[in-house]
């Protein structure tokens, strides 16, 4: 069975025509050709799939796209305006907050959700909203700076 899935992906009208067991993982990737999000432990573990759905951070492995009827769907290419890196975005980059690389879309969903929730948070409060986000390359600090660089509370 498939259904018309109508939804609004990074500020974006869409309507699309997807079975009903697809993944939004597979949604995004395959359908709409968003690689940003990332497949990692394929089972809900490691947030590399990581996206905003109506703000709140959903993991996109575990979700099916018709359930996304009439929500809004964020992905980490939809937080860049105009060709530009958001600030959150651009203090991974300036802080090494990314080693590989791999799981910093996921990373930096999570933390852009928590920065939308509170614009300051103290380094706990980081720490606890990326606690479902895991770096094999990293031992996070570089991570957490990121976000307090781009929250404008390094040194909390």
């Amino acid at each position: 069975m498939k259904t018309i899935l109508t939804l609004t992906l990074n500020g974006r009208a869409r309507t699309d025509l997807v079975p009903d067991n697809m993944l939004l993982l597979d949604y995004l990737r395959e359908q709409v050709g968003l690689t940003g999000t990332k497949q990692g432990c394929d089972g809900g573990e490691c947030g590399a799939c990581t996206v905003l759905v109506d703000d709140q951070p959903r993991l996109a492995c575990s979700t099916l796209a018709v359930q996304m009827q009439g929500r809004r769907v964020e992905t980490v290419e939809g937080l860049a305006k105009g060709g530009r890196m958001s600030r959150l975005q651009q203090q991974f980059h300036e802080k090494l907050g990314a080693q590989c690389g791999f799981c910093t879309p996921g990373m930096i969903m999570a933390a852009e959700a928590l920065l939308r929730r509170n614009p300051d948070p103290g380094r706990e409060e980081i720490k606890a909203a990326l606690a479902g986000n895991l770096c094999r390359c990293t031992g996070y600090v570089k991570i957490v700076e990121s976000v307090e660089a781009a929250a404008g509370g390094a040194g909390q």
